[in-house]
């Protein structure tokens, strides 16, 4: 863990903008995650206030099926909707803090407070090289160790390429 500052979050998140389908780009990956191919997180408001969070994937390779997992999510923050919880297995819950945003909400990056964890995101499955770099050293300044993300293939020629899982 590298501690430090509380983590800072985006000071306002549009839900209704934020919903819909993002592709992971990159990720410091926890155990459910690692080695998995074609990353995609659906979130979709519920009924209930909550989110579904529906996490897309292949588990090492391109002709895998397709597996998910389906999780819940709610807002902590109700000023900003940037600090939320997330639950795909009970009891485990874990932050999610929309910590860099795109004014268009076309890439988003997400940490969790300890900064163990990331998640760079996309609307489309890939991201420019200049991009990618600025988000790199957004969560530096936010105290992770960006030396740790992982590219996620999101085509099959990616796969055992620099910087790539």
């Amino acid at each position: 863990m590298r501690g430090g500052p509380p983590l800072e979050t985006v000071d306002s998140v549009d839900l209704e903008r934020y919903m819909g389908q993002w592709y992971v780009i990159a990720n410091i990956p926890y155990f459910g995650e690692r080695g998995n191919v074609a990353g995609r997180a659906i979130y979709r408001m519920r009924d209930d206030g909550r989110m579904d969070d529906i996490y897309l994937y292949r588990e090492g390779s391109f002709e895998a099926p397709e597996e998910e997992m389906e999780g819940i999510a709610w807002v902590v923050d109700e000023e900003t909707n940037a600090q939320w919880k997330v639950q795909f297995y009970w009891p485990i819950r874990f932050g999610y803090y929309i910590i860099g945003l795109d004014e268009d909400y076309r890439w988003a990056v997400v940490g969790h407070p300890s900064r163990e964890y990331a998640w760079i995101m996309a609307r489309e499955p890939e991201l420019s090289d200049e991009r990618y770099g600025a988000l790199l050293e957004l969560l530096e300044a936010r105290g992770f160790d960006a030396t740790l993300l992982e590219k996620v293939p999101q085509r099959p020629e990616q796969v055992g390429q620099p910087g790539f899982q």
